[in-house]
Parts: structure tokens; C-alpha cells; sequence
């Protein structure tokens, strides 16, 4: 073989790699969103075994612990509520429901990582956060994007669980549960009460806050009331968004039409 003939041959296989290195990670990314999408919706499935056995969906924070009170509220998060239904009764029969997420007694279930709440696309490399199993997903409280969320608008708030009569806007148009899992949540723990966030920018938009943030190109996925699980873009009308976020707006946006 030449000189020549050599450099034909790694021009060539350089060539071939440059198309198949996109198309592989292409691959990969697709798969991690299936798998993303598969988990969200087993949430969902689980969310409306509550609602089947309690009648409505869970709370989704019990006792939130805010700034400046006595540190003894339960703050138990809805992710605690629905795991009988995500085949994890084990770990709910290790969870006290009378204590708080961070009670030594409720140390052992908290650090139960459940791969259920976990993006495999999330930029946070371990599986527990602060030694707690991590979650990727919150429930949404509301939106802030075109009026304040006082009181709270969406599907999953602090102390009070929602019957499907109180979902005035439709299941099918409400957001109960997005993707949080870029940048440091660091309250993104599956059984902390915390990892709930009402939406106050546009999808993936770069701000500290707790926001429907991912890390799967263009968008990020959320979960809505009926089970379905879309990929919200980018570009999405925040105004949209911000009707996606309620239970009983009333808005007129043709939400299902509108969202991917």
C-alpha cells in the first residue's frame, strides 16, 4: 500500500466516523427519553392509584417546613404517597407518615434510591442527593408567568389533595408533574416535600429556580393529568405553558392542540 493509498483509506474511515458518531449519540439520546417517558408515565399510573384508592390525587406536600418555622414539620413529599403503586410497597411499609422526611427514623427509606425518579439525560451523577434517593421530577404548584400562583393553581400543592371535579380545566390540560433535573436541585430528593416548583419562565430557561428544566434537547418532558406524557419545547407559548400549569384557569388556549 502507498503513501497515497494509506491516507485515501484514513480519510475515509475519518469520514465514516464523522456520520456515525452524531447518528450514535442521536441513538442514545432518543433512548434516554424513551426511558424518561416510561418512567414519567408509571408515575402517572401510580398517581391515579391513589386517586382510585383515596379518591383524590396525593398532596403534594404535607406540612411544608418554610423559613422561620419550628423545623419539626413533616414536609413528606407526594412521591412517598403513590409508592405502593410503583411496586415499592417495601419501602413505603419503612416510611412513618407521622414523622418528618428527615427523621432519623424515616433515614433508611430516604436513602432508597428508586430509578423510577431518575433521568438518566440529568446531570447529577449519583443517585442520591444530600444522602437521599434523588428525584428528577416535581409536582407543579402553579404558574408564575402571567399572575401570581396565591393561592396555588395547580394540580399538586401543599396540604390538599384534588378530585378529578376539582380539576375544572381537564385532566388532559393539566400539568401535575415536569422534568427538574438540570443544573443543582438540591432539594431534589424523592421523599422531601420540597420537590415541588410552580413555573415561572419559559421550558429550560437558565435561572436558579426549580423549573420544567432538562437536560433532552429542545425541551423537557411533563407529565399530565390523564397519564400522557409530552415533550413541552423550548418554544412553547409561555403563555401556554402557564395554562398547562393550572387546574381550574379556565383559560380558552387550546392547550392539547398547542403542546407537542
Amino acid at each position: 500500500m502507498t503513501l497515497v493509498e494509506l491516507l485515501v483509506v484514513v480519510a475515509v474511515v475519518a469520514a465514516l466516523v464523522a456520520l456515525l458518531l452524531p447518528a450514535a449519540q442521536a441513538a442514545r439520546e432518543a433512548a434516554r427519553r424513551a426511558s424518561c417517558m416510561n418512567n414519567l408515565r408509571h408515575v402517572g399510573c401510580a398517581l391515579h392509584g391513589h386517586l382510585l384508592a383515596r379518591r383524590t390525587f396525593p398532596v403534594g406536600c404535607t406540612e411544608w417546613r418554610a423559613s422561620g418555622k419550628s423545623g419539626a414539620e413533616r414536609c413528606l413529599a407526594w412521591c412517598a404517597r403513590i409508592l405502593p403503586w410503583l411496586e415499592q410497597q417495601s419501602v413505603a411499609d419503612t416510611i412513618d407518615f407521622a414523622k418528618a422526611f428527615d427523621h432519623l427514623d424515616n433515614a433508611a427509606a430516604a436513602a432508597v434510591p428508586l430509578a423510577i425518579f431518575q433521568c438518566v439525560s440529568a446531570d447529577r451523577p449519583n443517585s442520591l442527593v444530600g444522602g437521599m434517593g434523588r428525584s428528577d421530577y416535581g409536582g407543579v404548584t402553579g404558574e408564575r408567568i402571567v399572575s401570581p400562583n396565591n393561592p396555588e393553581k395547580g394540580g399538586l400543592i401543599h396540604d390538599r389533595g384534588f378530585a378529578v371535579r376539582e380539576m375544572a380545566d381537564g385532566l388532559s390540560r393539566t400539568i401535575l408533574v415536569g422534568e427538574c433535573s438540570a443544573g443543582s436541585w438540591s432539594d431534589g430528593q424523592w421523599i422531601n416535600g420540597r420537590n415541588l416548583f410552580d413555573q415561572a419562565y419559559a421550558v429550560n430557561w437558565p435561572t436558579w429556580e426549580d423549573e420544567l428544566r432538562s437536560r433532552h434537547p429542545g425541551g423537557a418532558h411533563a407529565l399530565f393529568g390523564d397519564g400522557a406524557v409530552r415533550l413541552i419545547t423550548d418554544s412553547t407559548d409561555p403563555r401556554i405553558l402557564a395554562a398547562a400549569c393550572t387546574r381550574a384557569g379556565g383559560e380558552s388556549l387550546p392547550i392539547a392542540g398547542t403542546l407537542p
